[in-house]
């Protein structure tokens, strides 16, 4: 009993083989891996360019064609004079998923000049046909009669030859018949029209019917007479395949990585986040036209098509395969849109000027990161300043030291202010430009920059004589009270514009802090001890009173606490509005309830006149 046993449990267990339902197959081929039907067409045309470059790889001087004809039942034919199958070849090949034609003996070494990668072949076919027959003959092997291949979508399929009169020169024709409802996509018009969008450089003669599918050389490869004409035949061939017309077109030349093609300048901007979507050829064949990693992120800015042999596809062969080498492209094409850049700075800085005013944001991410590139850029990239729209070279030549705003909503409160007391300052609180303008030491040594907050602001106006300060004591002190639940202060200073009574000053610090206490009144009592614990020594806002203002002298005289109190909440709604900060619920209320107070205060007053 125990040698049986050991016996049994030392035997090999038999072999299974998979069983594939080609229904099913078809069905995630058509929903998950293919993007649309139309693919159909591109692994036909892939499967013939592919059939000849075999042959030509044996034959150099074989012909080099392929002939698709819809006939009047509505079936598709493809024809190819390529390498051709035997009847082996049609068992080992077309019956075994999986398998690819570019495996196979003396085709494994030149396998880098194929389209097709993965095996799967005319299995895509089956999307729109019910049945396929390809009927082939094998250059190899030209004495041995022609096959035919006969397959239906059920997963059947049948293999015979045929006598020499039905194919006799190498090559293969495929025959296809439509599926119900999938005739749409076999009809002549639309042949065509997916023909030469997938097809048109091609290298080889490729026809649908009597129209040529093949458009070469590719527009880029063209010899042109002029610049010039150059510039406007490829602004054609961008308003013809991406629908607008380019600012300009940059070359993408990088013969290490075989790729020729060209970008076009987007006309208009476009947000960062948009993803273009790039066209890219393989050795001539269409791969996608939605390749989004082909350029670095801060290239949104253009779209291009390109023509290579050395990125991979995916197993869908519509994107490309993330690895070393398309890494490499992407810098190397990265690198040919920053030299067009530094070109136009260099040499035609008004084709420069008409870009940037589309397209700063893009320079902008590509300078924070590229010493070189904020270099060359400095002089050209705008930002918003408080002697207006200026580049940092100009307005660093203007000030000693670069004062900057994190956010908008500071740069609005001190650049009416900052300005009249003689105070540049550039506004950092767009995309990037903080970041820029911080950078700006390392590529112009000795350049100051500062961050502007209330505290440097406050220090650019002019004190109040204290005995003038002393003086009003009463009423800073009813302006205080009235202001000290809102977390803010009164300071009294003398500065220009005359005609602005009241400043709202505060900075991230205060704002953090306020919203700290805001939050630790609303909670409940574990929460407000642990929010109490958080509180800091930051600085509080504080609202800057003009004593050189009319209005603030008048309402500094009034001996009425209560009547300051109001004027004083006035002022500070006034200054928030000024500065276009958004009002907390309880600003909102203040400026209602100083509203009111104010209307009752003038109507008692006239009814006692």
């Amino acid at each position: 009993m125990d040698s049986q046993t050991s016996q049994s449990s030392q035997a090999s267990p038999s072999p299974h083989t998979f069983q594939v339902d080609l229904r099913g197959l078809v069905d995630l081929l058509s929903h998950h891996l293919y993007s649309s039907p139309k693919v159909y067409l591109r692994e036909l045309l892939q499967n013939a360019v592919d059939a000849i470059t075999a042959r030509r790889a044996e034959q150099p001087d074989a012909p080099a064609r392929v002939r698709l004809s819809v006939d009047a039942g509505g079936g598709l034919r493809v024809e190819d004079s390529g390498i051709g199958l035997t009847e082996s070849d049609v068992h080992s090949l077309l019956a075994t998923i999986g398998r690819s034609s570019k495996r196979a003996d003396g085709l494994q070494a030149a396998r880098s000049d194929f389209l097709g990668q993965f095996g799967i072949g005319l299995l895509a076919c089956f999307v729109v046909a019910e049945r396929i027959r390809v009927v082939s003959r094998s250059a190899r092997t030209p004495q041995e009669p022609p096959v035919e291949w006969t397959a239906a979508d059920d997963g059947s399929y049948t293999v015979r030859t045929l006598p020499d009169a039905e194919r006799p020169e190498p090559g293969t024709t495929v025959h296809l018949v439509a599926r119900a409802g999938a005739a749409e996509w076999l009809a002549e018009e639309r042949v065509l029209a997916l023909a030469r969008d997938f097809g048109s450089l091609l290298p080889y003669d490729v026809r649908v019917g009597d129209e040529e599918v093949t458009d070469l050389p590719a527009p880029w490869d063209r010899a042109y007479p002029s610049p010039a004409n150059r510039r406007v035949a490829l602004a054609r061939h961008c308003h013809e395949l991406f629908g607008f017309t380019p600012l300009d077109s940059i070359e993408l030349n990088v013969p290490l990585a075989g790729i020729r093609g060209v970008a076009y300048v987007l006309p208009a901007a476009v947000s960062p986040a948009q993803r273009a979507g790039h066209r890219v050829h393989l050795k001539g064949m269409l791969l996608t036209e939605r390749a989004e990693q082909l350029l670095p992120d801060w290239a949104f800015f253009v779209r291009c098509v390109l023509d290579t042999d050395s990125l991979r596809p995916t197993a869908s062969r519509e994107s490309l395969y993330e690895d070393e080498t398309l890494a490499a492209v992407r810098e190397a094409l990265g690198e040919r849109i920053r030299s067009w850049l530094t070109g136009l700075a260099a040499g035609d800085p008004q084709r420069l000027a008409a870009f940037l005013s589309v397209h700063h944001l893009g320079v902008k991410s590509l300078a924070r990161h590229d010493k070189e590139m904020l270099r060359t850029m400095l002089p050209w990239l705008p930002f918003e300043t408080t002697d207006g729209r200026l580049s940092l070279e100009e307005f660093a030549q203007r000030h000693p030291v670069v004062h900057f705003t994190r956010t908008v909503e500071e740069y609005r409160q001190v650049a009416p202010i900052a300005s009249a007391q003689g105070v540049g300052v550039i506004n950092g609180g767009y995309t990037y430009d903080s970041e820029l303008v911080e950078a700006l030491p390392s590529v112009r040594p000795g350049t100051v920059v500062a961050e502007l907050d209330a505290d440097t602001v406050t220090a650019h106006l002019d004190a109040v004589d204290p005995a003038e300060e002393l003086a009003l004591a009463g009423f800073l002190a009813a302006a205080r009270a009235r202001l000290d639940p809102l977390g803010c202060d009164v300071v009294l200073r003398a500065f220009h514009p005359l005609s602005v009574p009241a400043l709202h000053l505060d900075d991230r610090a205060s704002r953090h802090e306020q919203a700290r206490a805001e939050a630790e009144e609303r909670a409940d009592d574990l929460w407000a001890g642990i929010l109490g614990s958080l509180r800091g020594s930051a600085p509080r806002a504080r609202l800057v009173l003009n004593h050189l203002n009319p209005l603030i002298r008048r309402i500094s005289s009034l001996g009425d606490a209560e009547l300051i109190g109001t004027a004083t909440e006035s002022l500070y709604g006034q200054a928030l509005l000024m500065a276009q900060r958004p009002l907390r619920p309880a600003d909102s209320a203040l400026l209602n309830r100083a509203f009111m107070g104010l209307l009752e205060w003038a109507t008692n007053g006239e009814e006692g006149r």
